[in-house]
């Protein structure tokens, strides 16, 4: 898999304009090293999407755009390294769904505020989860999935990657949403989920759809429904969650930052230039090949995203009681 995404980024070069020419502009940006932080570990979906804007941004400037991979805490950590840098634009940080709509309400006494700590620039991509089942579950469609786990409190497990993790939480609102009572069983990784349901440790996942799209085609699982509000590009026939509960959007999404105190015309800078390379068709492209889709937003679109986003994640976790930490 990494080997795969590390030459899906590689192929794609090329740089971007901005909005228009009554875009603020920063004609003394970049001067120097740009470091953009992803605080998680390399080769998934939200470390390739921050390495194909570092490269063409690269392209573009002529400077340095580096990835530092920060894992550790679930985002937190390189989250908060953001958080205490300069406010020069030359530290930003490709953070995700936990890291800014669910874990500012997930764990207790984080080191930074998610909000006040930050300035939106814009989003990167989206990625629905894939509700996928072992064989052995009696059911075909996701209407007759909701019916058996309503009919059968407890008897089904569930796998994660994690407590908070967007696969633990779409399990959680799909539990809201339904009624329906299942055990949640926490793994280390997606790749482990995978593993848990063809070794029969689990019943079922709502797991990141690059890892269990491919499983289902194989026939090892079989896959009811995507979390997105619209079908997957990829995989047009799984219908949706929300086709059957109206208004359920598990999306995982991702996107840049920067310290709150940057300069709006370096911010509008870079969201005008990463406008243009996701509008790229050959990175609509490969976005596609990874059942995303590729999302750039103004500044003010993606504040308002984001906030849209904290308002439902924060009522999932405070009326399930998850937390971590004292």
């Amino acid at each position: 898999m990494k080997t795969w995404l590390a030459a899906i980024g590689l192929s794609l070069l090329g740089a971007g304009a901005g909005f228009g020419s009554a875009q603020a502009q920063a004609p003394d940006w970049p001067q120097k090293q740009v470091t953009i932080v992803v605080p998680f570990g390399p080769g998934g979906t939200t470390d390739l999407f921050a390495r194909i804007v570092a490269e063409q941004l690269h392209a573009k400037y002529g400077k340095p755009f580096i990835i530092e991979n920060r894992p550790g805490a679930g985002g937190n950590i390189g989250t908060t390294a953001v958080a205490k840098a300069a406010p020069d634009g030359y530290t930003l940080l490709v953070g995700t769904v936990s890291t800014h709509a669910i874990n500012p309400f997930l764990y207790k006494n984080l080191p930074h505020d998610a909000e006040k700590d930050f300035v939106p620039i814009t989003g990167l991509a989206k990625l629905p989860n894939l509700l996928v089942v072992t064989p052995k579950i009696p059911v075909k469609t996701f209407v007759e999935f909701v019916e058996y786990a309503k009919q059968n409190p407890g008897k089904l497990n569930y796998g994660s990657s994690g407590a908070g993790t967007s696969q633990h939480l779409a399990a959680e609102l799909f539990q809201l949403k339904t009624g329906a009572k299942m055990t949640h069983v926490p793994f280390r990784s997606s790749q482990d989920i995978v593993n848990g349901l063809i070794g029969g440790h689990i019943d079922l996942a709502f797991d990141n759809m690059t890892i269990a799209w491919p499983q289902a085609q194989g026939g090892t699982v079989r896959a009811l429904a995507v979390t997105s509000p619209e079908r997957s590009q990829q995989a047009p026939e799984i219908p949706t969650v929300g086709e059957t509960l109206t208004g359920f959007d598990a999306t995982s999404w991702n996107g840049l930052w920067a310290p709150a105190g940057t300069p709006q015309a370096i911010v509008d800078t870079i969201a005008a230039d990463v406008k243009t390379i996701l509008e790229k068709p050959e990175i609509q492209k490969k976005a596609a090949e990874m059942a995303s889709t590729t999302a750039a937003m103004t500044p003010k679109q993606f504040a308002e995203y984001i906030q849209s986003e904290r308002q439902k994640w924060s009522e999932v976790v405070k009326t399930v009681g998850i937390q971590i930490g004292q």
